[in-house]
């Protein structure tokens, strides 16, 4: 039948039928049974037209003849020259049963032809295109048409915007000022008088007047859009102008071209999913067919917690300094004093780092008591800075006791590293050592893209007799060729507590430039020897920040989407295992 039954009245209903045949060799579809199935609800409705009422009982005795009548609208019937699709049929089936009859499917006009689903029908499609054995081929296309804007669709009904302006204008008038109330009379008047349709008498005694131009006017822009809707063909130009107007709109629809595939057949055979021991024992698996295992497919995602990449790139570097034997200090101290974090490493109390523009003091409890110090280290440390010692002449100032005292958010894990010496020059007999800490520490910095006020310190240290500058470099050159850098320069440089001091430097092959990745000394005697080590025991040290590293290897530009509030949560959960280049 190719309608839609809902969309007619019993009158144009029974006009539409009036032009049809449907008696020898009537072609009826899904459509003409959903009909039946209404008017047979309600026949009284329908009695008074003639056509419905004849074509009313053609379908009832046809179907009482072939039993066709669908009971759902997920099935639909169809009859050419032969029933090839019954009632009772599946989409996929259906499909499979029309090629037969057609050497090609146009899903648009399938589904339109028997009243279906164009989406449901798609879904057939796949199915059948899923199924190991190739049953059909089908072709994506796409169809571009126009279609009506809600704006447009407001013009088919009350008229456009000029032709309700124009017919607003009576024969002797309109002032111009009550004619420009109208709903949209600013685009409408405009219209009207590219159109010719208005004139303007601005010498009129009332004031300026709106005078009709023409005694009639088509309103042409509403049979346009009238023909649109219809399907009908409209000049390309004149759809371009109604398009600037946003009246008309171009929607794609994608559809299916299906044909017979290769090993196309009427029977659809499932494959089994399993291999049973009963296929096994009556040898009925040499016959079947078995789905295909998707290796490629994804496994449930597990629920669990994950690693923060801070975490991953921290085990990494502790997984190298335990391959070079290295030790791992305690770090669990974040709140320190200022002997340890800044006096047992010879750095004088007036130092800038000291002050509050850096360090953070703690206010409760604002002072460590004099007892939890070591009394006779404290003392050397004091003369130390005071008067020197140990072939130095010291920082020449009045040291005083309150200043080591404060308590600190500790600035750097040095600090811990000076409590580990001292713990090791209290041994009856000195043994060498290789230690490390990864740990957080804080500093009062001015926050931006690459700086926080708190933020990861990895350190290594080893102390043993005898040791120079040149086992340092060697040292740095097996460390950092662990992680895959190779080229390696070294800078002069100051710290309070080391001497000589030296920064290290890597050349990065992605910005072709060399780039400061850490630093580096050998721990000044002024430091150690207070402390209690044997003069000729050296201890070398370097350090670096976690974050860089792990910024430039999960790509991340700015540290503050490393961490703190604004970090993505699905960052956490997606980054992936932290691999350095390890050689």
């Amino acid at each position: 039948m190719g309608f839609t039954a809902d969309e007619m009245e019993p009158d144009e209903l029974n006009s539409y039928l009036a032009s049809r045949s449907y008696v020898d060799g009537y072609s009826y579809s899904y459509s003409d049974f959903t009909l039946f199935q209404r008017i047979s609800k309600s026949v009284p409705k329908y009695s008074e037209g003639s056509h419905v009422m004849r074509w009313f009982k053609h379908i009832k005795t046809l179907s009482s003849k072939e039993s066709t009548v669908p009971q759902s609208s997920n099935k639909f019937t169809e009859n050419k020259s032969s029933l090839i699709i019954s009632a009772d049929m599946s989409l996929d089936q259906a499909i499979l049963n029309t090629l037969t009859e057609r050497k090609e499917i146009d899903s648009l006009n399938f589904a339109s032809e028997n009243g279906l689903d164009h989406q449901k029908l798609v879904g057939a499609i796949k199915s059948l295109l899923a199924l190991p054995s190739q049953y059909i081929k089908a072709e994506q296309k796409q169809v571009s048409v126009w279609t009506l804007t809600d704006e447009g669709k407001s013009f088919v009904e009350n008229g456009s915007y000029e032709f309700i302006l124009y017919s607003s204008v009576l024969k002797d008038g309109v002032l111009q000022k009550d004619l420009m109330k109208l709903p949209n009379a600013k685009i409408g008047f405009s219209k009207a008088m590219t159109l010719g349709w208005l004139m303007i008498d601005k010498k009129h005694e009332n004031g300026p007047t709106v005078l009709r131009k023409v005694d009639n006017a088509t309103d042409v822009v509403k049979a346009m859009l009238e023909d649109i809707r219809d399907k009908k063909d409209v000049p390309d130009k004149q759809i371009q102008d109604l398009k600037k107007r946003k009246l008309v709109t171009s929607v794609v629809t994608k559809f299916y071209s299906i044909t017979k595939g290769s090993n196309f057949r009427t029977t659809i055979e499932k494959p089994e999913a399993d291999l049973t021991a009963d296929m096994l024992q009556d040898g009925s698996w040499k016959q079947k067919s078995f789905k295909e295992y998707n290796f490629a497919a994804k496994g449930a995602p597990i629920t669990s917690g994950y690693l923060h990449p801070l975490l991953k790139v921290r085990t990494e570097f502790r997984r190298i300094f335990l391959d070079m034997g290295f030790s791992e200090m305690p770090t669990n101290k974040f709140v320190e004093n200022g002997f340890w974090n800044f006096d047992a490493l010879f750095q004088p109390q007036q130092h800038p780092a000291r002050d509050a523009h850096d360090t953070f003091f703690i206010s409760n409890p604002e002072m460590t008591k004099v007892e939890n110090l070591p009394s006779d280290y404290l003392e050397r440390v004091k003369t130390t800075h005071e008067r020197g010692g140990y072939g130095s002449t010291g920082y020449n100032y009045d040291w005083k006791i309150t200043e080591a005292q404060k308590n600190i958010l500790r600035t750097h894990t040095t600090a811990v590293s000076a409590r580990m010496l001292y713990a090791l020059a209290q041994q009856k007999e000195f043994k060498p050592a290789k230690m490390f800490s990864i740990d957080r520490v804080f500093r009062n910095e001015t926050l931006d893209a690459t700086h926080l006020a708190e933020f990861h310190q990895i350190e290594g240290l080893v102390a043993d007799r005898n040791l120079t500058l040149g086992h340092l470099i060697g040292t740095l050159y097996a460390f950092f060729k662990k992680l895959g850098l190779e080229k390696l320069k070294f800078k002069p440089a100051y710290n309070p507590y080391t001497e000589p001091s030296m920064e290290i430097f890597s050349y990065h092959p992605g910005l072709k430039k060399w780039v400061e990745i850490g630093n580096s000394g050998m721990f000044r005697p002024e430091m150690l020897l207070p402390m209690g080590i044997p003069k000729d025991v050296n201890v070398i040290a370097w350090g670096l920040s976690l974050e860089r590293p792990t910024m430039i290897k999960y790509g991340i530009n700015n540290i503050r989407e490393l961490i703190g509030p604004k970090v993505n949560l699905n960052m956490i959960q997606e980054n992936p295992i932290c691999r350095l280049n390890k050689v």
